[in-house]
C-alpha cells in the first residue's frame, strides 16, 4: 500500500469517527433536554404521530387545553381543540 493512499484512509477514518461523535453527542443532548422538567411552561408537545414521510399529527397542550395539529402538508392545520376530561375516549 502506498503512503498517500494510507494517509487518505487514516483521514477518512478520523472524519468518520468525528462525525459519529457529533451525532452521538447531539442525540445525548436531545435526550437530556427532553427529560428536564418543564416548570412554568405554557406550551408543551405531548405526542407526535408520523402519518407519512412528510405529515405529522401533533398533540399540543397550551394553558391547560389540548389541540391536535396536522403539519407538513401544503399548509399546517389545527384539526381541533380537545374537550378536557375525554382523554383516551373516541
Amino acid at each position: 500500500m502506498s503512503l498517500p493512499f494510507s494517509n487518505m484512509l487514516v483521514g477518512l477514518a478520523a472524519l468518520a469517527a468525528v462525525l459519529i461523535l457529533v451525532l452521538l453527542s447531539g442525540r445525548a443532548a436531545r435526550t437530556v433536554l427532553a427529560r428536564r422538567p418543564q416548570v412554568g411552561r405554557r406550551l408543551a408537545l405531548l405526542e407526535t404521530l408520523a402519518l407519512d414521510p412528510r405529515r405529522r399529527l401533533l398533540l399540543v397542550a397550551c394553558d391547560g387545553r389540548e389541540a391536535l395539529l396536522l403539519t407538513g402538508g401544503p399548509a399546517d392545520l389545527v384539526v381541533g381543540w380537545l374537550v378536557p376530561g375525554n382523554a383516551g375516549q373516541p
